[in-house]
């Protein structure tokens, strides 16, 4: 194999490489097959969601969806109104039944239920967002919630069902783009 094309051939690995890196995002859908529903059970009443969450590593820039009927999802800016079930003034409200939130920044994310009596009976979760290196160190960051010492409970087999539980999209990152392009020009001479 000549040189010139040793190095096209490297080039272009390292670009898949660095366009991969680059533009990744992964869609979950919350509660798996089942969605965002009120749970049914009393033994797992009020962790469902948790647990479900403690099960995926969420990044800045992923999206989370919500598939419900006749229900809501709301974004609660602290802990103490997650707990409380209420809020005067949440970050975020929908109700058209399905729900894509997209995790714009690292830390926790208090979600609940708008229908009355739903988050007491569980319709509620907590989702905390992995650092990355693209964050910066000023984001604000709320306080974590409180650990339980109890074992959870195991979660529904439908949220372990990897392919209706998440989908992995590939979104245009302008400057990886830019990089790409540079060095396709510069290998291939496209000028």
């Amino acid at each position: 194999m000549s040189p010139l094309k040793k190095i096209t051939l490297v080039t272009i690995l390292v670009s898949f490489y660095m366009f991969s890196s680059c533009v990744s995002s992964t869609e979950f859908e919350v509660g798996g097959d089942d969605g965002w529903l009120v749970p049914q059970s009393n033994k797992t009443h009020g962790d469902v969601f948790n647990q479900w969450a403690s099960h995926n590593r969420f990044k800045v820039g992923d999206t989370v969806r919500f598939k419900y009927n006749k229900d809501s999802v709301l974004v609660v800016s602290s802990e103490d109104e997650y707990k409380k079930c209420k809020t005067t003034k949440p970050h975020f409200y929908s109700n058209n039944e399905d729900t894509v939130f997209k995790l714009d920044r690292p830390g926790f994310f208090y979600f609940i239920s708008g229908v009355s009596g739903h988050c007491e009976k569980g319709q509620k979760m907590i989702i905390k967002v992995m650092e990355t290196e693209e964050s910066t160190p000023d984001s604000p960051s709320p306080s974590s919630p409180s650990s339980s010492s109890s074992s959870p409970p195991s979660l529904p087999a439908s949220t372990h069902k990897k392919s209706n539980a998440l989908k992995t999209t590939v979104q245009f990152s302008s400057s990886c783009f830019v990089v790409f392009a540079i060095i396709a020009v510069s290998v291939f001479g496209w000028v």
